[in-house]
């Protein structure tokens, strides 16, 4: 493994390979699976089941995920503030309306607020996609590497 001073470039932007380990501890989420799609825009996170409420009159989201890559028996409950609802096309051309929600993305150590749709992903390899988005200014893409960035010892 690599850890994050060895991966980081002059123009102070890090390494990964087309598939990595993150966290969203905004979310509580320590670990999940994330592709590194650079022919998406934005972020998605995969969600099976979402119910929105009002807090404070602002509309937040109740959503359940899989956080374990290759399991659907462990769930976890998750709650955000909705930035945004719009119309996403996803890559087979259909459009569907969807949550958008911003949360911290952790890439050991390395943290920023992101952008992420929620959507329901259950026939896609990876719970997480990581958009163009939210990797401006901050990654460049190996495509030939995986799983560059150390995960975080528990």
């Amino acid at each position: 493994m690599i850890n994050k001073e060895t991966i980081v470039n002059k123009n102070n932007k890090f390494i990964v390979g087309w598939r990595e380990v993150a966290a969203l501890p905004d979310l509580g989420v320590d670990d999940i699976h994330v592709k590194i799609d650079t022919g998406a825009r934005s972020s998605c996170l995969h969600t099976f089941k979402i119910e929105e409420f009002t807090q404070n009159d602002e509309l937040w989201v109740k959503f359940w995920l899989h956080p374990i890559h290759n399991n659907t028996d462990i769930e976890q409950v998750c709650m955000a503030k909705v930035a945004d609802k719009r119309v996403v096309r996803n890559s087979g051309g259909d459009e569907q309306l969807r949550y958008f929600i911003v949360s911290t993305i952790d890439f050991n150590g390395q943290q920023w607020p992101i952008e992420i749709s929620l959507t329901s992903r259950d026939n896609m390899a990876f719970r997480m996609l990581l958009g163009r988005t939210a990797m401006h200014g901050r990654i460049i893409v190996d495509p030939e590497a995986s799983y560059l960035i150390q995960t975080k010892e528990k």
